[in-house]
């Protein structure tokens, strides 16, 4: 008759088997790849001695294709729990060492009941995804298994913040579960992300390219906005995730925690503000310097960097506490907006919405980006993504227009028709249905084609109609906008605006939910 001590033994035994994965030789190779394992990065990424594994004895039970002789340690998935930054989170790792970490049904079920955690408890999901795929000699059973994830991402989202990092290949329905998520992060020239690979793609349609060229990690950044972060190892990938849960709540019905902050003398003053903005609406200039002076220390942690430079998205903090921003980027496109910005802008809105971040918009556009592409393309369609997302917003909303505020463009990001709860304007701030010199030579017309010198009579119309509307004191007489501040005390009344906002209460009509257009 065994022991009590024989029987721990035996268990120590089957977790040390199931720790060690795919085995040595697996992990080598792993690790040749420039990858680390699945166990490596949890413990590289969550507080140290948190880490508390689930369901590490699960096995699948396929008898297919002579699966019933292989074994699966840990099914190809480590899930469990732990810290980041003191906090909780719940998370899945893919361990490619164990059937090169495709998913099969048993795999899906621990990977769903992590999540099922998750949201029961309120708490961030993160995924390390790394795999092949779907596990083929198990059929339809690795498919539904794919789908009972995608359900829980849909139903979860806006619930508990969804993050997901991929480490490795990630394709066919693999990668549909990470784009349901609100942030999908790559790891550069190790990952890759596409529906079909380049072999079913040169079979098919006779193209022929790399895995890296097709869905690496700077064409999914830069090409198709499918990523919003990268980085150059996994090890600063993680940290990167680790920092933007910083300024992430833990779940919809809480507050991003707050960092200490004392202010300090002058603090909401900067007299740099008063020279970063040229007053000539054609000059350009960064856009981001106008933020990192605005935001606490000037830490701004910019999202989807490198899609759609237009318009520029990122979390940071005053006075302690999380803001989401946008700002349009005159450095590119004239700060215009196009469809890919208003993809880009419409889904950060609505993710600070769901989990009570305040915004912050800093305009300065010329309108939306003319052309037949954009026209086919649907630009009337994206660019109703903006006008409901901001409509659609309860939490704090705040616009500062720095210079340009021009057409349907204006009244899209986030005017007080809209729904802004406070919009200031800088002093030089030209705010219409378009620029001068397009006003004048419509409103004009006539008057220049009969004068006896249409160029200088076209100036002197510019300069007219620039100074009786090209200006923020017409919009501030009608109360559109709040109030012509100095720009050298942006940040003090940002600071005071959202103090008065911090306890903002407002109720949308009751309804399942509205129809975005998509």
């Amino acid at each position: 008759m065994s022991t009590m001590y024989e029987k721990i033994d035996e268990m120590y035994e089957r977790r040390r088997k199931v720790e060690l994965g795919g085995g040595d030789k697996r992990i080598d190779a792993q690790h040749n790849r420039g990858k680390l394992t699945a166990r490596e990065r949890i413990d590289l990424f969550l507080d140290r001695d948190t880490f508390v594994e689930l369901n590490p004895f699960i096995e699948h039970r396929t008898t297919n294709f002579g699966m019933e002789k292989m074994e699966g340690p840990g099914e190809g998935v480590v899930t469990g729990y732990g810290k980041v930054n003191g906090r909780l989170v719940f998370i899945f790792s893919q361990d490619f060492t164990v059937f090169g970490g495709a998913l099969g049904e048993m795999h899906a079920q621990k990977i769903a009941k992590v999540m099922d955690l998750a949201a029961k408890n309120g708490a961030p999901m993160i995924g390390l995804n790394d795999s092949g795929g779907a596990r083929i000699q198990e059929g339809v059973e690795s498919l539904d298994g794919y789908g009972h994830v995608f359900y829980r991402n849909s139903v979860y989202s806006g619930v508990i913040p969804q993050i997901s990092v991929i480490m490795g290949p990630c394709a066919g329905g693999a990668v549909y579960s990470p784009a349901i998520t609100d942030f999908v992060c790559m790891v550069e020239k190790t990952s890759q992300m596409f529906i079909t690979g380049p072999k079913v793609i040169e079979a098919v349609t006779g193209e022929k390219i790399s895995s890296e060229n097709l869905g690496g990690a700077k064409v999914h950044a830069s090409i198709s906005g499918n990523a919003h972060l990268t980085s150059p190892s996994e090890s600063e990938m993680l940290d990167e995730i680790r920092r933007l849960l910083s300024f992430l709540p833990q779940n919809n019905m809480e507050d991003a925690p707050a960092v200490p902050y004392e202010r300090k003398k002058n603090d909401g003053w900067d007299d740099e503000l008063a020279e970063i903005v040229p007053i000539a609406t054609t000059k350009v200039y960064d856009v981001r310097k106008v933020i990192e002076r605005i935001v606490d220390n000037g830490d701004f942690m910019e999202i989807q960097p490198d899609f759609a430079k237009n318009i520029v998205i990122g979390f940071g903090r005053i006075d302690g506490h999380s803001v989401g921003l946008i700002a349009n980027q005159p450095k590119f496109m004239a700060g215009g907006l196009d469809i890919n910005s208003s993809d880009k802008l419409s889904r950060f809105i609505r993710f600070c919405d769901a989990f009570n971040i305040p915004l912050i918009t800093f305009e300065d556009v010329s309108g939306f980006f003319p052309g037949i592409n954009q026209e086919h393309g649907g630009i009337i369609r994206h660019g109703a993504k903006i006008l409901y997302a901001y409509s659609e917003a309860t939490v704090p909303k705040i616009t500062v227009i720095l210079r340009k505020a021009f057409g349907g463009a204006y009244v899209a990001l986030n005017s007080k028709a809209i729904g802004a709860d406070i919009v200031y304007a800088w002093p030089n701030a030209e705010i219409a249905v378009m620029g001068a010199e397009g006003a004048a030579n419509i409103i004009f017309a006539r008057e220049i084609e009969n004068s006896e010198n249409p160029a200088e009579t076209r100036q002197a119309k510019i300069a007219e109609y620039r100074d009786q509307f090209s200006n923020p004191y017409v919009a501030a007489r009608r109360g559109m906008v709040d109030d012509v501040i100095d720009p050298r005390e942006t940040r003090q009344k940002l600071q005071e605006a959202l103090e008065m906002l911090r306890n903002k209460r407002e109720m949308r009509p009751a309804k399942k939910h509205g129809n975005i257009p998509l």
